[in-house]
């Protein structure tokens, strides 16, 4: 494995492949069950606006314990200062490999990246027809280039 990854492959490259599958195959029950729901897609989508990717939860996570480090560091003993000094060095490692200790974690409680979530986010709006303007003949083929294109962006996801 590279030393630097794609930037859309860092966390699945580093991501145990059985967890991989599990979200993958989330997101295809989600698409699913939306596809013979779409009166609540609208929601669904809403949803996926709201939800927290996995780069957004290492920051907070970080950030979190970087502010208890120094915070506990300048009060307390000087040795907390230690963990800010780790996180950092965690962080960065992540922003090179796409992997630090919490990601395991944070990605077998299903936390996705953003491309998995725009996977999923893209499948409903193809599914709701936003993507039925694009043919402009007329032929009904745009629902049919819109599964093409999702295909393609998937594979290149994989």
């Amino acid at each position: 494995m590279s030393l630097m990854p794609p930037t859309a492959r860092r966390v699945p490259a580093h991501t145990a492949p059985h967890v991989n599958r599990r979200i993958e195959q989330e997101i295809e029950a989600s698409v699913a069950y939306f596809a013979e729901h779409p009166e609540e897609i609208d929601d669904r989508l809403d949803e996926l606006d709201r939800e927290w990717d996995i780069e957004r939860t290492l920051e907070a996570n970080a950030a979190s314990f970087s502010l208890l480090g120094l915070t506990l560091g300048l009060t307390l003993d000087r040795r907390w200062l230690a963990l800010p000094v780790g996180v950092a060095a965690f962080l960065l490692q992540h922003a090179v490999q796409g992997w630090c200790p919490p990601v395991p974690v944070f990605r077998r409680l299903g936390v996705r990246t953003a491309g998995e979530i725009d996977q999923e986010r893209y499948a409903l709006k193809a599914l709701r027809g936003d993507f039925d303007r694009i043919a402009s003949d007329g032929s009904g083929a745009a629902p049919a280039r819109a599964r093409h294109a999702l295909a393609a962006v998937r594979a290149r996801a994989h």
